[in-house]
């Protein structure tokens, strides 16, 4: 299986527009990051989790001509305003399978009623399959993949666990009983938004201990702003098996 971050910054990116944060006026290309996104491939199969607003970018970044299905995390515009861009690959392949909560679905089709409309549908928007998630184990590919639950503050959110690997974003909040369904995973990915505390993303001190409770050999931190500092300096300072995920990073498992 092999992963390629796609975007691992904050809702707004990194740099932000207009601003003089000195991470912002990094010239190091790992402080430059689109809005959060992975791309995970195994045997014939390509996925991608969200599909925010830097989606096209991304797919014509890492030369992306095929994808399986798109898997939502939850609704908010960073995860998925780049839904329309789907529109070159159901060109080629056809319906685009999308798997989300209800919510999301109900979400998405008030935001591109068009993507999904029944009736007169405008000729050149993408056609969908949708794939209604609920907690528990569903098949994508030949994969089953099991979807971690948790809270985004006071918004459900799911992260998603592929075999030895799992990826969670946007969390504040995940019960023991979910964290029991990431034991045995390798490689963690997970939110830590900055340094100080915030209501609804796990701060650095809060990723770390989540991470220590799954235990994975090897954990990835994403959904970075730039209030968590500079990449290097930042991972000069973490556990040995904890890194800080980039664009454009790949690793295999």
């Amino acid at each position: 299986m092999k992963i390629t971050f796609l975007g691992t910054g904050t809702s707004q990116g990194i740099p932000v527009i207009g601003s003089d944060h000195p991470v912002c006026l990094s010239e190091n290309f790992k402080d430059k990051r689109l809005r959060v996104s992975i791309l995970v491939s195994w045997g014939a199969y390509t996925f991608v989790v969200d599909c925010g607003p830097d989606f096209r970018q991304q797919m014509l970044r890492a030369e992306v001509s095929k994808i399986d299905g798109i898997l939502f995390t939850h609704e908010h515009a960073d995860h998925t305003m780049g839904l329309d861009d789907i529109r070159p690959f159901f060109f080629r392949q056809g319906d685009i399978p999308l798997y989300a909560h209800q919510r999301v679905f109900t979400s998405l089709e008030k935001r591109f009623d068009y993507i999904f409309a029944t009736e007169n549908k405008y000729p050149g928007a993408p056609g969908v399959i949708k794939n209604v998630v609920e907690n528990k184990p569903f098949l994508a590919g030949d994969l089953s993949i099991v979807p971690i639950d948790g809270l985004h503050h006071e918004l459900q959110v799911f992260g998603y666990r592929f075999d030895k690997f799992a990826y969670l974003t946007d969390m504040k909040t995940v019960s023991d009983a979910e964290i029991e369904k990431l034991q045995g995973v390798e490689v963690l990915v997970v939110n830590a938004l900055q340094i100080t505390p915030h209501r609804s993303h796990f701060n650095l001190e809060e990723a770390l201990n989540f991470i220590a409770k799954v235990n994975p050999k090897r954990a990835y931190l994403t959904h970075i702003s730039p209030h968590l500092g500079f990449h290097d300096d930042v991972e000069k300072e973490l556990p040995e098996n904890v890194f800080l995920a980039y664009d454009n990073l790949q690793i295999t498992i």
